[in-house]
């Protein structure tokens, strides 16, 4: 494993990472009635991680196919699909894109890009937890993180909603954007 050590961390040595599907989960969680949490994630999506030789001059980009979306409930996620809100077929991606990496503290640190939802583009900053290196059974070079934020939907035009007889709406204004990842060297 090629590793160099960086503010107290293992790090890769610099070159391009891809996310392994496999081991990758993008999801999400949004408020339901006021009271519950539904979880779901993306089952088709391509990320590359950059690693430069500044860590902090590092890339990401993602791409997500909303199509995929997955909660376990087909006529939710029908609606999900739906022009209501993610409008899949109008829109057949989700996009991040970084544009700084911050100052770590400890294993944690600040990935600050553009997300793009419905052809709206506002920025985002995940809080990042680096996992760690290592090299799996096949002997390919991996890393693992944690990352999450949450959002506003209504800022990305995903306004549709359902006012309840006793008070509140259907589903929350804010939703955490989970992910769990592992990447492996491809250059």
């Amino acid at each position: 494993m090629s590793v160099r050590q960086w503010e107290g961390l293992s790090i890769p040595t610099a070159g391009t990472f891809a996310l392994d599907k496999a081991h990758t989960r993008v999801g999400f969680v949004a408020k339901h009635m006021m009271v519950t949490k539904v979880r779901g994630n993306f089952e088709d999506f391509e990320g590359s991680i950059v690693i430069a030789e500044n860590p902090l001059d590092s890339s990401v980009e993602v791409v997500i196919k909303p199509a995929t979306i997955n909660t376990s409930q087909p006529d939710r996620d029908a609606h999900l699909r739906s022009e209501d809100f993610l409008a899949t077929e109008k829109f057949p991606e989700i996009t991040f894109r970084s544009t700084h990496v911050g100052q770590p503290d400890g294993d944690t640190f600040t990935l600050v890009g553009d997300l793009t939802v419905r052809d709206v583009t506002r920025p985002v900053e995940l809080k990042v937890e680096f996992g760690g290196t290592g090299t799996n059974p096949w002997g390919m070079e991996i890393f693992g993180f944690s990352a999450e934020v949450e959002i506003n939907r209504e800022d990305f035009g995903l306004t549709w909603n359902q006012a309840l007889e006793t008070g509140g709406v259907l589903v929350s204004k804010k939703v955490k954007i989970e992910i769990e990842g592992e990447a492996s060297r491809q250059a």
